[in-house]
């Protein structure tokens, strides 16, 4: 089964409504604003937000959303809730500015700081990836029936290992992790691509291992988090628990590990995380 939670059939059809929001001005010279962060923000992201604003109040208007394009919600007021949707409109902005197609959608639903599922379209492709823990995940090429995914915790002999990293955003302790597992593993292939869909690589097995140590918010993660943990993958911190996405004053993430959940050379890397 395909959708196995009652909403995430409706979330889809939101997410792939805000995409086709984005593509008109993708490629289009679209002008750029600085946030206060100093992060990007264009037409694109809040046409984006406000298709699934709306999407998501028609679907189900008792649960409060929490969108990067409309973050300032005191802690006062999000300290009452039990479920929210967390939500990027358009991940990776700098990748849209440029031209690439590596850009998504992200929305997931949070309970208790917990991921439920997530859902991650991609709008100039099509592709689309949904999942959660105990739910399982699928991926659908646009046209195609949907397709069951899952990790791989090792290559196949003689293939090398797979880790997908930013090209963007790297930090000197990540470079140093990535040395040290090479030692633990074997030789290392780097696969560099934007947004969440780093999450996905290794949610369909085809990368091994996505480490974070450098800054990301909760609605750059949360959505992939649940495809990936769907897939039978997991999302830990640097000393090997849950990543959670608890109701906090900061909305900025931890550092983290992507993984699959039987990986054997999961002791390894958590080591190297504590050197």
């Amino acid at each position: 089964m395909t959708f196995a939670h009652p909403l995430l059939e409706g979330v889809l059809a939101i997410a792939r409504e805000a995409g086709e929001a984005i593509l008109p001005f993708w490629r289009a010279g679209v002008d750029v604003t600085t946030k206060t962060d100093d992060s990007p923000v264009t037409a694109a992201d809040l046409a984006a937000h406000h298709v699934i604003v709306a999407g998501l109040t028609r679907l189900a208007p008792h649960i409060p959303i929490l969108s990067e394009e409309d973050c300032n919600v005191p802690l006062s007021v999000r300290e009452g809730w039990t479920q929210w949707w967390l939500v990027d409109p358009l991940d990776g902005t700098k990748e849209f500015i440029s031209g690439t197609e590596e850009f998504t959608v992200n929305i997931a639903l949070i309970g208790q700081g917990d991921v439920v599922f997530g859902v991650v379209t991609m709008p100039v492709t099509g592709r689309a990836w949904w999942g959660g823990a105990g739910l399982g995940a699928w991926c659908q090429a646009a046209g195609d029936a949907p397709e069951p995914i899952e990790t791989q915790p090792a290559p196949p002999a003689g293939e090398p290992f797979t880790v997908v990293a930013s090209r963007r955003h790297s930090s000197p302790q990540q470079q140093a992790l990535l040395a040290g597992l090479e030692s633990a593993v074997g030789p290392l292939s780097l696969t560099s691509i934007g947004s969440s869909l780093k999450f996905c690589l290794v949610a369909e097995g085809v990368a091994h291992c996505y480490p974070r140590l450098a800054p990301t918010s909760q609605w750059d993660t949360a959505a992939a988090q649940g495809v990936l943990e769907g897939a039978g993958g997991e999302v830990v911190d640097t000393q090997g628990k849950p990543f959670r996405y608890p109701v906090q004053d900061s909305l900025l993430n931890e550092h983290f590990l992507a993984l699959p959940g039987n990986a054997p050379w999961r002791g390894a890397l958590l080591r190297l995380c504590a050197v």
